[in-house]
């Protein structure tokens, strides 16, 4: 069995605020250890089932955050960016299951430390009719390659997204949200447990994949009017309105279309996440 685990940091263990997550915070050297550990668990709880080979994947902001001399050395890591394929970059048809560690709740919830991909200049993001954040996005590019989504951690707020969104993936909730920067924290020690323990459990019971539509719509309601403008550039991609852009194609490149909608709005506007 081939897992595949897909690390962002505002959901991991302990983890609250901006100075925790992003450089040069005063508290971000160690929560990339945190980041580490939590991944660890996670590792750990892939072999205890089975597991043959597991590829991690940093995915959250600049994408260097995994500390590679801490990491258990059983698993390969993807580190760096950037990447055609983001927060799921390495993922094939290869794998077994899927593994989200450390994720957050969408923009516009009142989760630990939610956005959409972009600090705050996504409003919404929806999936044909559906509303999302990173949590769905991914889900469905799994589902897209046939593979099973079995695990998330994370805060509540994140737990129960992804369980409205699949109620057969396996959730762990490291930490209480009490607001945007402020949570109830889970002791550390019993949040890895916790973390390898539902691994291994969703391991030895993997969810079914259901047939993916041919076609998806992606919609993105951006904060500023310039972005979408600028996105209108691109093939296939139409304007709603002054600030909503949509697109249609499979799933997978809509994943990867959305990639470059990043990468061109970070060159178009200069503002700092979590503001």
């Amino acid at each position: 069995m081939k897992a595949y685990i897909s690390a962002d940091m505002e959901g991991i263990t302990g983890l609250v605020d901006a100075e925790d997550v992003q450089p040069p915070g005063r508290d971000y050297e160690r929560g990339r250890v945190m980041m580490t550990e939590d991944v660890n668990a996670a590792i750990r709880g892939a072999y205890a089932a089975g597991a043959t080979a597991v590829l991690v994947n940093d995915a959250h902001g600049p994408m260097r955050n995994l500390l590679p001399d801490l990491l258990d050395p059983r698993a390969t890591l993807i580190k760096g960016r950037p990447k055609p394929m983001g927060m799921m970059e390495g993922l094939t048809s290869a794998y077994d299951a899927v593994l989200c560690v450390g994720y957050h709740a969408r923009a516009g919830v009142l989760g630990v430390l939610s956005h959409s991909f972009m600090g705050h200049e996504i409003e919404d993001i929806w999936l044909d009719d559906q509303v999302t954040g990173e949590i769905g996005l991914f889900h469905a590019g799994a589902a897209a390659y046939g593979v099973p989504v079995a695990m998330l951690t994370g805060d509540d707020t994140a737990c129960a997204e992804m369980s409205a969104w699949d109620a057969g993936v396996r959730t762990v909730a490291v930490k209480q949200a009490k607001d945007r920067f402020a949570a109830q924290l889970v002791p550390v020690l019993e949040a890895r447990a916790a973390i390898e323990s539902t691994t291994t459990e969703a391991l030895r019971a993997l969810p079914t994949v259901a047939a993916p539509s041919p076609t998806r719509r992606l919609t993105v309601r951006w904060q500023s009017a310039s972005v979408a403008s600028h996105l209108t550039g691109l093939p296939g991609v139409a304007r709603r309105d002054d600030r909503t852009v949509t697109v249609e194609a499979d799933m997978l490149t809509l994943y990867r279309l959305f990639n470059l909608f990043l990468r061109v709005a970070t060159a178009v506007t200069s503002n700092p996440p979590y503001c």
